[in-house]
């Protein structure tokens, strides 16, 4: 890897947002998807970002284990890997610029409609099996082709009216086990993952324990309903940024 000052730079800032993400601070964490991109390039990025969004998955479910809610879990997993194959196969066949194209897509698509699901305002939970469906294919295939499931993850979640550290704790289950799912297809498939950036990944984990730390000081600080607020607006403004890259 060719990296200049500048680029190690954005990537000290990412690695400090995945670790301020995956500790609850919702949204933050599509910010630095363009960083990456514009490092790697869309598709090459998705892959050496991977083992960095596992190491700090690792992270969030040593401290919120104990707040998953598996039921849920177990709804949306096998829904999820077949949006990960999906994704792959999709991801396979397509150029760089249709790809980015696609990350694009698949954001706006993501925040209309969380946006449109909490404008609801229903208490009543989903709990249909379509539901658990069409949210599981929609999050494996954004988390295949972009690492950008997390809005779709926090519609489903938000939609079963979970408290706020199991929200967190779910989504932290969750990510761990479909980003291990996926680092084979990365590694054997789209060959986006080198000893190269695996070794970048594992200089970075200081700082994403950093991040993970000061996001785990910053969500205690908001109760449930500020939480839930927090999570949509910060997912919306994120959504927004990438938008304009």
């Amino acid at each position: 890897m060719q990296l200049d000052l500048f680029d190690w730079v954005l990537i000290i800032i990412c690695s400090v947002i995945w670790g301020l993400s995956k500790s609850g601070v919702q949204g933050i964490s599509i910010v630095a998807v363009p960083i990456m991109a514009y490092i790697f390039g869309s598709k090459q990025s998705t892959g050496i970002v991977l083992p960095m969004l596992i190491l700090a998955d690792l992270m969030a479910v040593k401290y919120y284990s104990r707040h998953a809610q598996w039921p849920y879990l177990l709804k949306l997993l096998p829904w999820t890997m077949s949006g990960v194959l999906l994704g792959t196969w999709v991801g396979d066949h397509l150029d760089e610029a249709p790809f980015k194209k696609l990350m694009a897509a698949v954001i706006v698509t993501s925040v209309v409609t969380m946006f449109w699901w909490e404008k609801r305002k229903g208490d009543r939970v989903p709990d249909y099996w379509w539901f658990a469906a069409l949210m599981g294919i929609a999050a494996g295939f954004t988390t295949m082709v972009g690492n950008l499931a997390g809005g779709i993850v926090t519609i489903y979640l938000l939609a079963m009216h979970l408290p706020k550290d199991q929200f967190i704790g779910t989504g932290a289950w969750f990510f761990l086990i479909i980003n291990v799912f996926k680092f084979p297809l990365h590694l054997f498939v789209w060959h986006t993952i080198s000893w190269p950036s695996i070794a970048l990944n594992f200089s970075m984990v200081p700082f994403i324990a950093i991040g993970f730390v000061v996001g785990v000081y910053l969500v205690g600080k908001f109760n449930d309903a500020l939480y839930r607020r927090f999570a949509l607006i910060m997912t919306g403004l994120a959504a927004i940024v990438m938008l304009f890259q």
